[in-house]
């Protein structure tokens, strides 16, 4: 598959990382321009690039956006059309200053990144495990301590796709609902944040919330 990565940082350098691994091809953007990704995509090998953000978005088949979210609005939202977009991003009112919709709890921010991209299906994935955990944590399936992730999203299909790829990087993926009450339950502040637990125990946690 073909992986377009925006953001090279923890979250989004880590996942360049296991996807080319996995066998997949990845384009990875950052907001300082492709020269400065020589040495990450000298690290990853022959089957990652480095491109802007617009060409990373038209690259993949799945779109990893992985920047700050105070910061979503910059991203071309006409380049995403008909892509699968994996939304790793939280809302930090200290980091991304304050969105009165956020504060208020009338919208999440994976619904404001849908918005904005329109022509887009956005997956909430990867927002709730520490990037070292993401990085070293993976387990084969069917192993007893493999860590579940939450995700959520309004497109079945698009879920699927995301919890392939989960799966092919070593966790099991949890169904947490739609964007709306899934970037809710999984968002900082909730019991399944940065909960490294099992598919057992987050659905376990699911109910409750």
């Amino acid at each position: 598959m073909r992986i377009g990565i925006i953001g090279a940082g923890h979250i989004g350098g880590t996942l360049a990382m296991l996807f080319t691994r996995a066998g997949h091809e990845v384009a990875i953007s950052n907001s300082r321009g492709p020269e400065t990704l020589k040495d990450l995509v000298a690290e990853l090998g022959p089957k990652a690039r480095a491109v802007t953000s617009r060409e990373a978005a038209a690259f993949g088949d799945v779109v990893v956006v992985s920047i700050p979210f105070g910061r979503y609005r910059e991203l071309p939202a006409d380049a995403f059309a008909g892509k699968i977009v994996i939304d790793t991003n939280n809302y930090y009112p200290q980091r991304d200053g304050h969105f009165e919709d956020l504060d208020t709890n009338r919208t999440t921010s994976s619904e404001m990144l849908q918005t904005h991209l329109r022509r887009a299906r956005v997956v909430k994935a990867f927002n709730s495990i520490r990037w070292e955990h993401l990085r070293d944590l993976g387990r084969p399936r069917g192993a007893s301590d493999r860590i579940a992730l939450p995700i959520s999203g309004d497109d079945t299909e698009a879920k699927r796709v995301v919890a392939q790829l989960i799966d092919q990087i070593g966790f099991d993926a949890v169904d947490a609902g739609t964007l709306a009450e899934g970037g809710r339950r999984h968002q900082p502040g909730t019991s399944l944040y940065l909960a490294d637990a099992t598919s057992k125990e987050l659905e376990r946690r699911l109910a409750t919330v």
